[in-house]
């Protein structure tokens, strides 16, 4: 282990803070002046830069002929998107998800993933799948901007009025200076990005030093060191914006980021590429399915109280740390990886399972209350 690449991960750390920082300032500056919410600039903006470090790194790994690194890497941020990102961002504040989120992007969001994982069935991502999931992405970014820009014609209250956003009011917008030029506003978006992606690539150059030098495979540290590595731009970005009070640019930005990389930073190389991308049979048996499940876990989490509790963020988080570790026990294979998947298969996972469906089926039961109560108490 070399003090270089330590000091590189911690340099990387501090540029990330700082490219979410400015990110987050000037993509909220531009949703206010262009008149879109924060959640349409999440979606798009934000999610298509923060996914900046997996495109390069994925076509970096294209070229030098590391096919696991360049799927691990995309498949791997996914997880780290909803099961890390979200699961800490949660934690700090509750997440608040928009219906519109739920009725549009999480849906694409599963249909991607279940597309990536049939067409990588034979153990190939070709040109023609990766121009279907290309083509998926910029369909969605249409309809993102169309639908955005419809819902801005509708009147907007000032912040700090009757029915106004308390996000807005923790955010503090009031006290943004309305004239904030749009130069100015870019400028911080160009330089948050630039940030996060020379803050990513120190973080991720240093842990993949480390890695390596402890023999592990290529597809192992794109599941894990560089997944968590490209998807930091997201977290940084995702906890500054909860804490600054935009927790709808928190959740669009992990949706967008994760649908982005699906059609964008696996599907654009995998159009160029004349062969295609192989995909490891590991990865479709285990991974992929993973990445689909967690998808999945966050339409019902999302639904039932169209937010994402603190009890549910802390469910995430310990999901990916039993991941990771079963990762980590399987490419090392360790005398505990019989034990691990054992207790993992028979008692927690089901244990999970049992206390989300008694969870959501609370949930639903105190909707139908709430409305059961107004419909009582608007009839004459």
């Amino acid at each position: 282990m070399d003090l270089l690449d330590i000091g590189r991960i911690v340099a990387g750390l501090l540029l990330l803070v700082l490219g979410g920082e400015f990110l987050v300032r000037g993509a909220s500056a531009l949703a206010r002046r262009v008149g879109i919410s924060s959640l349409v600039v999440g979606l798009t903006v934000v999610s298509a830069a923060t996914s900046a470090p997996e495109l390069a790194v994925t076509v970096g790994a294209v070229l030098s002929d590391e096919p696991g690194l360049a799927v691990g890497n995309v498949v791997g941020s996914n997880i780290v998107n909803v099961l890390l990102i979200l699961g800490l961002s949660a934690l700090v504040i509750p997440l608040v998800v928009k219906q519109r989120l739920v009725r549009f992007d999480l849906p694409l969001m599963v249909a991607l993933s279940v597309g990536l994982l049939l067409v990588s069935l034979d153990g190939l991502v070709s040109a023609v799948d990766g121009l279907v999931l290309f083509s998926a992405v910029v369909v969605h970014g249409v309809l993102t901007v169309v639908l955005g820009r419809r819902e801005a014609k509708s009147p907007v209250r000032p912040v700090g009025s009757a029915g106004s956003s308390p996000a807005a009011d923790v955010a503090g917008e009031d006290e943004e200076p309305p004239a904030t030029s749009a130069g100015r506003s870019v400028l911080l978006v160009v330089l948050g990005v630039a940030l996060l992606v020379g803050g990513a690539t120190l973080l991720v150059e240093g842990a993949v030093n480390i890695a390596t030098t402890l023999g592990v495979s290529s597809l192992v540290v794109g599941l894990t060191v560089v997944a968590v590595g490209t998807a930091l731009p997201e977290l940084a970005t995702a906890i500054i914006a909860v804490r600054r009070g935009e927790r709808d640019l928190a959740v669009g930005n992990v949706v967008g980021s994760n649908i982005f990389n699906i059609g964008v930073v696996l599907g654009l190389p995998a159009l160029i590429s004349l062969e295609g991308i192989p995909v490891a049979s590991a990865a479709v048996a285990f991974d992929m399915p993973v990445m689909l499940a967690a998808a999945l876990a966050l339409l019902p989490v999302a639904f039932t109280g169209f937010a994402v509790a603190r009890w549910e963020g802390a469910l995430f988080v310990a999901l990916y740390l039993a991941y990771t570790g079963y990762v980590v026990l399987a490419a090392t294979e360790h005398d505990a990886l019989e034990g691990f998947t054992a207790t993992m298969a028979w008692f927690v996972l089901p244990l999970i399972a049992v206390t989300l469906l008694a969870f959501t089926s609370y949930e639903i039961g105190l909707r139908k209350g709430r409305q059961r109560r107004v419909g009582t108490t608007n009839s004459p």
